[in-house]
């Protein structure tokens, strides 16, 4: 009778672990980081950029706008990287794969949607942790790059 009742604490327990996960996210000082190395990186570069950090979810920790960066920068750079995260993708290769007549092109009509350079994922461990967007420099490669000092200032901090 005993082995029977450990033999149903034990289905019990494995049931439970298949009914949750865990997941990893960035700390608010860690998007803060992020956010800060992206627009340092777009300042010495002389543009005026907004930059969103956001969850694996696609919800907004952090956003910077530059002084003098456009009024639309902000709803921008959280569309890209809203956008990253949401589709598990860089907004610069959404881009490509969503053009007029490809399989993907719908996406493009979703809201909240930027299928242009900007958005990138964070990564670490296998794990999307969350996402960078940057709006304002003049185009989505150098918008990129500014992303790319971002998650490159917290990579130590979120590798395992």
């Amino acid at each position: 009778m005993r082995a029977w009742l450990l033999l149903a604490a034990l289905a019990s327990s494995a049931h439970a672990q298949d009914a949750t996960y865990a997941v990893r996210l960035l700390s608010p000082e860690t998007a803060l980081k992020a956010a800060q190395a992206a627009l340092k990186s777009c300042r010495d570069r002389g543009f005026q950029a907004a930059v969103a950090v956001v969850d694996r979810m696609g919800v907004v920790q952090v956003l910077l706008r530059d002084r003098f960066a456009g009024p639309h920068t902000p709803d921008m750079a959280t569309a890209k990287a809203y956008t990253a995260a949401s589709f598990r993708t860089n907004t610069t290769e959404l881009a490509e794969a969503s053009q007029a007549g490809r399989p993907a092109s719908g996406i493009r009509h979703r809201p909240g949607v930027a299928a242009v350079g900007g958005g990138m994922m964070i990564e670490a461990g296998g794990s999307l942790l969350g996402a960078i967007g940057v709006s304002g420099a003049p185009g989505g490669r150098e918008d990129d790059a500014c992303a790319a000092a971002g998650i490159a200032a917290i990579r130590e901090d979120i590798e395992l």
